[in-house]
Order: structure tokens, then sequence, then C-alpha cells
């Protein structure tokens, strides 16, 4: 199922055409605290959390605190409130009362003479776009220090809500109550470490004005069984090229992915001095020696393939610069070819920008984006929503840009969800060029490059279920063969 996200400002106009409808903020935001509360019973009592300590601002958000402390007083918990000075919101000053109505304790600022089993984070909303004063550093980092279990509603106070940017330090929550809708920064970049797990607030029906900046990409992905009468030539023919005489580990990874996907046939074509360690490793990658290769030779190659993953471990040297010119010319006119291209195929199309083909991958991380767009890394992932459009839009073509909740742009910007910091490994990026290349070869349009790079975070991710440190690209073989095994269409 489709889970839209959207970008604040997207969220707080919904608002302003609720209430311009006569619908009232206060009982919006009763609701919200309302829902909250009924949410954290279960948790509460599953972890047996019985003393709770709710931060309040100066804004809305805490507005929501002041609710929701209320109506776990209700439910007979020991509540006290930690509160900076009241902002001027009607809504707010009327939480406030009937939070001191409920006799709750609510103490001046947020020294905390005790410990509690938990912590509510109802600091600051969305529209926090700001970097935080001294002060307030000093506050949500009092607050990451303790111990108890750590609840943001809305958004973490410091995460700027769109980029998943901390501004500079945000709470690290256990858990975030996302109102009314998800929010683009819970899920990419920094966001994934600071907002835990994410669940919605669902309250007011979806106007026709209310567009997602995204979609959330589904974790369970089903592919066409196989029929009993294929064969090899049924699965698609992967090509691999790269492989610089001091580089031959990318293509070995890159192929041996294509294969655990499902791919029926695939070659590598790289310097001949790799081609004995990899004929060791996988016997059944046919070879051809990238330096023997003419130019019809080439093209007579392209002719019989269905995909091809260019630029693993090329290099960037003047032998490098020269097969980029003999390849890439050829593979971006290919109409029945689809292209992926990483790593430093990515350099060199930076130096030399050219309109990418529809059915062209191009999968940069971070350094490689800021290279591809001529800004520093920093930029990039201060907004990474904004780098990866500004990539289609310069080069054409689909777009991964990876990292902590890729983002992949087809048609519509797609997050990827699933993924863990064990994949944080040389090697990982080539394993998904040849990932993306086997399943286009094999289903072409039939499957979205979103839900391929969500097969390659799932693989992951099952690597992983021991543990990240020590998780290895060339383990990923493995992993890939039981995802893409996991479920089939009837």
């Amino acid at each position: 199922m489709r889970q839209p996200v959207y970008h604040s400002q997207s969220i707080q106009a919904w608002e302003q055409r609720w209430f311009a409808k006569q619908n009232s903020s206060y009982a919006l935001m009763q609701q919200v605290a309302w829902m909250v509360a009924q949410r954290l019973l279960a948790i509460f009592q599953q972890q047996q959390i019985k003393k709770i300590a709710v931060c309040c601002g100066q804004g809305n958000n805490a507005g929501d605190g002041y609710l929701t402390a209320k109506y776990l007083k209700q439910a007979d918990f020991n509540v006290e409130i930690y509160a900076a000075e009241l902002g001027s919101s009607k809504d707010l000053h009327t939480a406030y009362q009937e939070a001191v109505a409920a006799e709750i304790k609510i103490h001046s600022g947020f020294e905390f003479p005790k410990q509690y089993d938990c912590y509510i984070d109802a600091l600051f909303g969305i529209g926090l776009n700001r970097e935080l004063n001294p002060d307030w550093q000093q506050i949500i980092q009092s607050i990451n220090a303790q111990s108890g279990l750590k609840i943001a509603i809305d958004v973490p106070s410091g995460l700027q809500a769109n980029t998943g940017q901390p501004l500079p330090c945000a709470i690290k929550a256990d858990y975030t109550y996302s109102a009314l809708g998800l929010k683009t920064g819970l899920f990419t970049g920094q966001g994934k470490e600071f907002s835990g797990q994410v669940d919605v607030i669902s309250l007011i029906p979806i106007d026709e004005d209310l567009n997602p900046s995204a979609q959330l990409s589904a974790t369970t992905i089903s592919l066409p069984q196989r029929k009993a009468f294929g064969n090899k030539g049924s699965y698609g023919h992967v090509l691999i090229v790269g492989g610089h005489a001091d580089m031959g580990g990318a293509v070995m990874m890159a192929a041996e992915s294509a294969y655990s996907a499902g791919a029926g046939k695939v070659t590598i074509v790289c310097h001949e001095k790799h081609h004995t360690a990899i004929l060791a490793r996988s016997p059944n990658i046919m070879l051809r020696d990238i330096n023997a290769l003419t130019k019809a030779e080439i093209q007579q190659l392209l002719d019989h393939v269905d995909a091809v993953s260019f630029g693993m471990g090329l290099g960037r040297d003047t032998w490098s610069e020269q097969q980029y010119f003999k390849w890439f010319p050829k593979l971006n006119t290919a109409e029945h070819l689809h292209v992926v291209l990483d790593a430093d195929a990515l350099w060199f199309l930076a130096g030399h920008p050219e309109l990418l083909k529809a059915d062209s991958y191009a999968t940069p991380h971070p350094g490689e984006a800021a290279k591809l767009l001529n800004c520093s890394v920093k930029n990039i992932e201060n907004d990474r929503v904004a780098a990866i459009h500004q990539l289609q839009e310069k080069y054409a073509g689909q777009w991964v840009l990876k990292g902590a909740g890729s983002l992949i742009l087809e048609d519509q910007l797609w997050i990827c969800t699933a993924g863990n910091a064990g994949m944080g490994t040389g090697g990982m990026g080539d394993v998904l060029a040849g990932m993306v290349a086997s399943l286009k070869a094999q289903f072409s349009g039939k499957i979205h490059l979103h839900e391929i790079v969500t097969l390659h975070a799932l693989a992951g991710d099952w690597l992983a279920t021991k543990g990240m440190r020590g998780v290895q690209a060339h383990h990923m073989n493995e992993a890939i063969y039981h995802v893409v095994n996991g479920s089939h269409d009837e």
C-alpha cells in the first residue's frame, strides 16, 4: 500500500483550508492529543511506563503536549510537565489551562530533578527552519541524555521536517506520531536516525488541493513466478562494463548480483587481467577483454543484450576517459537497452553533461551527486529532495540518490524506508547497479526502479539480522537470492 509524504507547507495550507470551512483549530489540537495518548496506552502498558515528563515549548505543538498530558493523567499515569514560557496562541493558552485544571504539576524550564520512564517531546512543530540557539540545543541534548523512552509529537524537535537535517541537534525519538500526514524529513537524510518508529495521526479528509511530495516505497514486492518452459534466453542478458586494470572487484560484484537477482546470462567486459579471478569465483559469467573490442564488436554486443551496467571500477585516467567515450554514445542512443550509470561513468557525465534517454538509471551517492551538480556534499545533504529533482532536470533519465532513506525519482519521487547502517560499506552501490540491470533485463517496465532499490535494501536488512557491523557487499548474493524469491504473484 502506498503511503504519501508531504512538505510541511502543504500540511499547513491543508490545515488552513480546513479551518476556513469553520472547523475548530482547537478541536483539531484536542483530537491530535487524544489520538497520541491512545497510541501510547498500549506501549506504556507493554513497557511498564508509569512516570511521564511532557516537555512543552512555546507554540501549538506545545498545546498538543499539554492536552496529551491531560489525557494521560486521566488514564491514571503519573504525569508532570516541563514548559517554556507560553507563546501568544489562543489555542495554546486554552490547552495550558486544561492541564492546570487537571492538576498536573507544571515546572518552569527543563531541569529534571528526577528520572522518568518516558519523555514526550512537544517543543517545536513542523515550522522550524532556523538553527536552534544554544539554550534550546542544551535543552534537547539534556532530554536526549535521559534514559527513558522518547516520544515525539509531529516531528522530533530540532529536525527539519522537509529535509531530515538536524538544526543542528534534534530529539532522538523512539516513536514519532506525525500529525495529519507524514513529513518527508522523517524518512530521508538523517531523519531516520531521529524519528524512530513513525506512525501517522490521520484526522481530517484529504482535499483535492493536497499533493504529496513523495510516496514511500512499499516493502512487499512480488515478482512473477517463472514459467515451466523458460530458458536462459527468457530471463535477460546483462552486460557489465568497467573494470580498470587496477579495479576488478566492482564489476565482479555487479555481475554476481545480476545473476543472484535472476538474470539468464551475464557478461563482463573489463581488463583481461581480472578474467582469471572472475572465472575462479563465478565460472558462469561470460567475459570479454575491454581493450580488444572494436567499435563494431561493441555494437554487436549491445545488439544482443537487454541491459547494461556501466562505470563500476572504470577509473578516471586517460584510458578510462577513452573507454567512456567509446561506450557512452552507443549506450545513450540504443533504444532497446536499459542502461545503468554508476560510479566513474557518473564522474565523466558530470564533466561532459548530456541528456540521458528515458530508460537510463543513474545511481549516485551524495559525493557523486555533488560532482554532477557542481556543489558541495553539504548542499546535497541539506536538501536531498531538491537535489534529486535538480539532477533529473539537468540530465533527464531516472535517478537514485543513495544514502539513508534513498530517494528514487522516476515519473514521481519515492522514498525507500528499508535498509540499514550496515550497508554503508564499499561495493554496495556496485551490487545495486547489477540488480537494477538484472531486474530491468528480466521485467523491463513491469518492475519500477523504486521497487528494485527496495529489494536491494531488504537484502541488506536480511543480511544484517545477526548484526550490522561487518556486513560486506560480496555477501549480498545469498540475501538477494532470498528476497527475489520471497513472494510471487499467483
